[in-house]
Parts: C-alpha cells; sequence; structure tokens
C-alpha cells in the first residue's frame, strides 16, 4: 500500500477519535473537549490535502485511491456535521441535503464501476471546493467553540456556513450528474443488482 493511501486510512481511522471527542463535547461543553475534536478533525483535514498531492505528484494515484478518499471525506465530515446538528448549529434540512447528495454521487459511482469498462469517477473541482468548505467550516466551528464554548454568534456564523456548505454540496452534485448522468441512462434493465 502506497504512501496517499496510507494517509486515506489513517484519516477513515480518526473518525471514531473525532466523534468520541465531539460527543463528549456535546455532552460536557467543555472547552477542551471542543479543542481536542478541533485537533483531531483538523489533522485528518490535513491528511486530505497531503494524500491527493503526494499521489499526483509521485504519480501513485489508484483506484483504491479514487474510491477510498471520497470515502474518507463523506465518514469525517458526515461525522461532524451529525454532532453539529445535535448542538443546534446544522440545520436538519442541511444534514439531509448534505446526505442526499452523498448517497446520490455514491451510487452513480457504483454504477460507472459497473458499466462496460468499469468507469471511475474521480473528485471534479466542485467536489473538492464542496470538501475544503465543509472542512474549514467544521474546524472553525470546533476551534472557535474551544474559545467561546456558549458564544451565540459563533453558533450563528457556523449556521451561516453550514447552509453555504449545502449550497456547495449541491452544485458538486449537479457537476458530477451533468457530466456522468449518462451512464444511468446506459444501464441495461436486465442488468440490475439486487441489494
Amino acid at each position: 500500500m502506497n504512501l496517499p493511501n496510507k494517509l486515506t486510512l489513517s484519516r477513515i481511522i480518526m473518525v471514531p477519535v473525532f466523534a468520541v471527542f465531539a460527543a463528549l463535547a456535546v455532552k460536557s461543553r467543555g472547552n477542551l473537549m471542543y479543542l481536542a475534536a478541533g485537533i483531531v478533525f483538523a489533522l485528518a483535514s490535513l491528511t486530505d490535502m497531503f494524500d491527493g498531492k503526494i499521489a499526483r505528484k509521485y504519480n501513485l494515484v489508484t483506484n483504491f485511491g479514487k474510491f477510498a478518499d471520497p470515502l474518507a471525506d463523506k465518514l469525517l465530515t458526515t461525522a461532524a456535521f451529525l454532532y453539529m446538528q445535535q448542538e443546534g448549529v446544522c440545520d436538519p434540512a442541511v444534514l439531509i441535503l448534505i446526505l442526499a447528495r452523498e448517497f446520490a454521487v455514491s451510487g452513480l459511482r457504483m454504477i460507472a464501476a459497473g458499466s462496460p469498462g468499469g468507469a471511475v469517477i474521480a473528485a471534479n473541482m466542485w467536489g473538492k471546493v464542496k470538501t475544503a468548505l465543509q472542512m474549514v467550516a467544521i474546524a472553525a466551528f470546533y476551534f472557535g467553540c474551544a474559545l467561546w464554548p456558549e458564544s451565540a454568534l459563533l453558533r450563528t456564523c457556523a449556521s451561516v456556513l453550514c447552509w453555504l456548505c449545502a449550497a456547495a454540496t449541491l452544485i458538486s452534485g449537479w457537476t458530477y450528474f451533468a457530466a456522468s448522468g449518462h451512464l444511468l441512462l446506459e444501464t441495461k434493465s436486465g442488468r440490475h443488482s439486487k441489494v
């Protein structure tokens, strides 16, 4: 397993660690728990930046990486948004929009992989913008709460950022379907898999 893939796996491993600190932060509203959650989230986010750069620079791009990298991002950001929803700063509608997009794009990727030739839909520019915006919004919330855990202004700003993330997420989803949605029309009716 190459270095970029190891970084991606380390991000997946950090998800439950982040979740523990985020859960403790919700329960205690303690500065240290918010800080710990923010640090783990920031470290995990940095692996996302480095795994892609290293893979492209040293020609270490793999099909595993193309699938696992977006999966790791989804696990990390979804966990964070779930806890932010418990905090009352992420509207349930935002969470639903984000999850709907993630399921839809993941389904499209599965259809592409099962198509003749096994196409792989890699992350595009809008997908990267969406992920970067989500990671900045989440990190800002947790580090902000480490300083001002009861700040109403911070929570209002975090709520606005969550809605901006939802908008970027929808635009990103639309670009994937605009570019690869034809694969849905090309699937043969007799080839539906049973789940």
